[in-house]
Parts: C-alpha cells; structure tokens; sequence
C-alpha cells in the first residue's frame, strides 16, 4: 500500500509546530472528527502541535462542539482563513478577545483557492468580494488587530476590478473518505457531499505537503468503483481507519447512515405539514410569488427556507431545482443536523464546481437572510457586536445571481405578531430595527448590484422593497399595516415610496392556500 495505515494519534504525531493544514467539512457533513480529536487531546496533554494555521471554507461543528471547535484553545492555533465562522463559537471567542489572527473569505473563493493552489498558482482571481469588508479597501477579510498580513489585493485586468487572494500553502490535508483500499485509493460513495477533498489533496501534494484521510473501512484492491473514487493513491500519505465509526464517522453528526442522502437509495417523502399562519409563513408566500417555473433555486439557511414549504403546500414543489452550495443540485435540501445534504439528491459534485456554476450565473433566483440593511441597500449577515457568523458561501452567491431576494421580519428582539381577518396585526414592536443608518459591516455591497444590474428585492412580513439606481423603493405594504407609523418610523431612514404603493397580495394572509401557479 502507497499510503501508510496509522492510528489517529499515530497521523497526529506526524503534524508539527506550526504547520499549515485545511480540514474538509461542511458544518457536520465530512468532517474527519476523529484525527480533529486527536489533535486536541494531544495539545491539551503535550502542548503540541501548537501555533497551527487552519484553512476551511463552509462552517464546520454544531454551533457548540466537533470539527473544527477542536482546534478552539489557545496557543494550538495561530491563524484561521475561513469562509464561516458561527459554527465554532471557540474559535470565535479567541478571534474576538484578538488571541489569534483571524480572517474571513468567501465561501466559494476559499474553495477556489484549494484548487488553485493545487496547480501551483500563487493567487486566485475574483471579482467575488469587491466592495464588501473583504476588499482590501476597506476590512481585507480581517476580523481583528491582531491579523496585520494582507492576504487578499485589489488589481485591474482589462478594465475591470479583481480581488487577488494568496493561495494557501498546506502543509497538511485532514480530509474523510468512505473506504481506502489496499493500494490507498479512497472512496466517498457513502458521504452526502464530496467538498472539495480532491482540491484540497492536491493543494498539500503541490507544496511537499501529506494528506491524511479518514475512512471507514479498507478494502480489497479492485473493489471500488472507480468513478467514485475521488482521491487517488498518488494523493494518499496517510490513512486512517476510523476506531468508532459510531462515535467519529457518523454521515453527519447524530447519523450514522442514510442512503438517500448519498444517492443509493431514494426516500419517500411524505407530504409535510403546512405551516402555521405567522409571520414566517407570510414572507415565504410572498417570496414565492417572486419564483417562476422550472428555475435554477438556491435557498439560504433560516428564513428562506420557508420558500421550499409553501411551494410544496402549494404542489410546486417540483416545479424547481433547489441547489446547495455544498455541491448538490435537484432534490430536497436537509435542514438542522442534515443541512449540506439532500433527500434524493440528483447530482453530487465537488464543491469548488458548485461555486464555479454560482459564480457563473448559473442560479436564476436566491433567496437570503435579511439581518441588516443601509440606506443605500448594503446588506450586512457577518458580524454582530461581539459574534462573528462570516459570509459563507453569501457573498459569492448575492454578486453572481441575477435576481436575489433578501427576506426576514422587518423588526427583531421581542417581536409579536398576528394575523387576524386576513390583516397583520403587530402587537408587540421587535426591540432592534433592520432597516438602520449604518450597518456593522458590508456582506452585500449595492453598489455592485447596481453596476452588474442586478434585480434585488426585500421581502418582510409587513412590506416590500426594491433596489433602485437612486436607493431603496418602498413598493407594496401588508393589510391592516399603518405604513408611516409600522414601517418609515420603524426605519432610520427614510425610502423613496413608489407612485404605484400597492397592497400586499391578499391570498398570503389567508389560512386556506393560496392556489398558486407558476408561470
């Protein structure tokens, strides 16, 4: 076998002070959680390895523990480049008590820069990031005082601005597979999502680096299928065969195996319940009628996920091709411990592919979370006081979608609605606006949504918006909603109003459905 066989703390052993390595993982999908283990005990019991610098791209863990919460104490990391950051609240708290260097990159653009780097190149170009807290004119992607190095530039190549961000050199990559065999190829037939395990491979090959998988099972030579193996033995140093599968090798954290997720099986998926009549259910409707049919559909976590329910309330659920930014086209995305995965999914590809169809302008319609937005409609979902969420995959799908819906309640904190009569009834005002004169930092950048003329819309509970070329329209209000005292005066600045101000469409505040169709 090219690749040796090792023990988890036998791989560990292997990874020095100060090394570089990128791990795979998509919040709990393919994350290689018992080498991550591994490197904690050791550094909580030896001090070693210490000062690591770590490359991800989705978010990895559960918000409170796993994958790359790990790496969360001090002195075992040194640096972090990562494209989402709300899943590992304590490589967080040391980002934000200014302990280590701490950046934050698109989503897709990290996964990009994997690939790259495994061909050599020295930067990725982008045009994803121009604009927003990433461009080196304004935060650089940095998070703290402590980050000084400027990893990503700004350069223009035929008349147009591009971002240039340094591409890793890895020193390690911490990846999982399914099943090796005796030669050291490795599978991911059984994983719900490939990432980007085969860029980030060849990103550690390019640069001397070793690579060491995590998988299940070995297996005999000449036994796997292959066009489902993703890594080559050339690729392998190192595999792991995971002591637990139970306990370090679940599909995702809570699961050990669900065939439909990896395309063996398909589910039968039962109708769902229709959501109850609130404020949630409402922006969903109202978001869907912003859908036609047979489009290409990228649904962002939380709120725009009640698109997905009342187009199937409505029978249209498969009148679409829902997407995640994981690498999945076609099916029905998980959501909680699930989400990065399908029920039934049509195509699994590699993530860096999937951004290279986003970034494309490969998705027709997005819908997105609305946490705060300016007067002239930047829009910030990355940084709150002392939280640090990161723009994921946000940034690269809002710039190369032609239509984006950004979609939540119009207030937060304490917020208390009803609707009554086919009217919404506000009793009980959110304590913190959305609407506000000055965002934290800039996810969405208007001013490239206007150069690339883009269609932006604004989707809450009590009113629409739109992005003009003079600022942010206020085009249709919800019944029963008094808009100067429950919209304007709940803003801190003032909208231009349309000359046509219409109702909201009366069927979205009924209980019965609203008998859809789409065009």
């Amino acid at each position: 076998m090219k690749a040796k066989v090792l023990s988890a703390k036998e791989a560990v052993d292997l990874i020095p002070d100060g090394a570089c390595i990128a791990t795979s993982g998509f919040c709990t999908v393919g994350v290689p959680e018992e080498i991550e283990t591994m490197i904690e005990k050791k550094f909580l019991s030896e001090g070693s390895p210490k000062n690591l610098t770590l490359y991800h791209a989705a978010g990895q863990g559960t918000g409170k523990e796993g994958a790359v919460n790990h790496f969360g104490h001090e002195g075992l990391i040194k640096r972090v480049v990562a494209g989402h950051w709300n899943l590992a609240p304590m490589l967080q708290k040391l980002a934000m008590e200014n302990k280590i260097e701490a950046y934050n990159f698109p989503q897709g653009v990290i996964s990009h820069m994997f690939r790259d780097a495994g061909s050599g190149k020295p930067v990725t170009f982008s045009r994803v990031g121009l604009y927003t807290f990433v461009d080196p004119d304004i935060e650089g992607g940095k998070l703290n005082s402590k980050t000084q190095e400027d990893l990503v530039s700004k350069t223009v190549l035929d008349d147009q601005e591009y971002l240039a961000y340094k591409t890793p050199k890895l020193d390690f990559a911490l990846l999982r597979g399914t099943y090796a065999d005796e030669a050291g190829n490795v599978s991911l037939e059984e994983e719900g999502a490939t990432l980007e395990a085969t860029a980030i491979a060849l990103a550690a090959k390019c640069n001397g680096g070793k690579v060491i998988v995590q998988v299940k099972d070995i297996v005999e030579t000449g036994t796997l299928d292959p066009k489902l193996v993703k890594l080559a033995a050339s690729m392998v140093d190192v595999v792991v065969k995971t002591s637990d599968v139970e306990k370090y090798h679940q599909q995702t954290f809570g699961t050990t195996f669900l065939p439909w997720f990896s395309g063996q099986k398909r589910a039968v998926l039962s109708a769902s319940e229709p959501l109850p009549l609130n404020n949630r259910k409402i922006i969903g409707r109202r978001c869907a009628l912003q859908m036609k049919k047979d489009q290409i559909v990228n649904l962002g976590i939380g709120m725009p996920e009640t698109v997905a329910a009342v187009l199937n309330e409505e029978g249209l659920g498969d009148q679409m091709t829902l997407t995640v930014e994981s690498g999945i086209q076609g099916g029905v995305p998980g959501a909680g411990p699930y989400f990065g995965e399908s029920f039934n999914p049509e195509i699994i590809i590699d993530q860096d592919r999937q951004f290279d169809f986003y970034d494309g302008g490969g998705l027709d319609i997005t819908f997105l979370g609305l946490a705060q937005c300016d007067p002239d409609g930047n829009i910030n979902v990355s940084k709150f006081g002392p939280r640090i969420a990161g723009c994921g995959g946000f940034i690269n799908i809002s710039q190369n979608t032609k239509n984006v819906v950004f979609c939540g309640t119009f207030t937060t904190g304490g917020l208390k609605e009803e609707i009554k009569d086919g009217k919404l009834v506000i009793i009980q005002e959110g304590r913190a606006k959305k609407f506000v004169k000055a965002i934290e930092q800039i996810t969405f950048a208007a001013r490239y949504a206007r150069q690339t003329e883009q269609n932006i819309t604004f989707v809450t509970e009590r009113c629409v918006l739109i992005l003009t070329d003079e600022g942010i329209m206020l085009t249709e209000v919800a019944p029963g909603i008094d808009y100067k005292k429950d919209i304007l005066e709940q803003m801190e600045f003032v909208p231009l109003l349309s000359d046509d101000l219409k109702e909201m469409d009366p069927r979205i505040f009924k209980e019965e459905k609203m008998n859809m169709e789409l065009l």
